[in-house]
């Protein structure tokens, strides 16, 4: 369970406030207009973003101010943030050891973490000589070696195309399914998501509303997520 109570965040001019629980194992899309906050709530949940008040608790622990790889959270950016002069294992490996110094059997779940997204026998790649689609890949294998109860990912597939965004949101909602993981997923675009997730929370000007099951929500919008969809240019 991820519970969030009255989060406080301040950053400059900008404020925002949530309160929500996400039971475990769900999978649940954010949006919302550019600059609404959504951005921000995952970097405040990861703890890249201090609380100015409230509390975050995964599992019934509370970690509103743990240092962000003692959360239980892992999060995926949006540039994947891939090494260049690392192989694509060593990519990965980061995600149990920095300093990479892995032991015989943690090489072995990283090798079984690319298998899972598709990545047999491209360890010893860098990944310049990986497509885009196969970079993505890499980042997401890295943030599952990691086997956080939750997953937080700010639109790291934006920049692939439309067909390979699709296969990797199919390929993210699986893994995420078969580890029985919490997914939290940025996206403008709540229609292409909606059949991998469950619910959809809605963020504007700061404000969080609570996560809403993403068929109902979408077939009979709330005025302002209704608003928002009726824009073209904003999905």
């Amino acid at each position: 369970m991820l519970s969030v109570s009255d989060l406080r965040v301040k950053l400059d001019s900008f404020e925002m406030r949530a309160s929500f629980d996400v039971p475990q194992g769900r999978k649940v899309a954010v949006t919302g207009p550019s600059g609404a906050g959504k951005s921000t709530l995952l970097a405040a949940l990861g703890g890249y973003v201090p609380l100015l008040d409230g509390r975050i608790s995964v599992n019934g622990a509370d970690v509103s101010h743990a240092p962000p790889d003692q959360r239980g959270l892992a999060m995926l950016f949006q540039d994947g943030n891939l090494f260049p002069h690392l192989t694509v294992a060593q990519n990965v490996g980061l995600g149990l050891r920095p300093s990479l110094s892995l032991r015989p059997d943690e090489r072995a779940r990283v090798a079984d973490s690319l298998s899972r997204v598709g990545l047999d026998g491209l360890g010893t790649r860098k990944p310049a000589a990986l497509s885009g689609g196969q970079q993505s890949r890499a980042a997401l294998a890295r943030v599952l070696l990691q086997a956080a109860p939750v997953l937080l990912l700010d639109e790291p597939f934006a920049a692939l195309g439309p067909a390979l965004r699709a296969e990797m949101l199919a390929l993210t909602s699986e893994v995420v399914t078969q580890t029985g993981a919490t997914l939290m997923m940025v996206t403008h675009a709540p229609q292409e998501v909606a059949q991998h997730v469950d619910d959809l929370i809605y963020v504007e000007n700061g404000q969080v509303e609570p996560p809403m099951p993403v068929d109902q929500t979408l077939s009979d919008p709330p005025a302002g997520l209704r608003a928002y969809l009726g824009d073209p240019g904003q999905v």
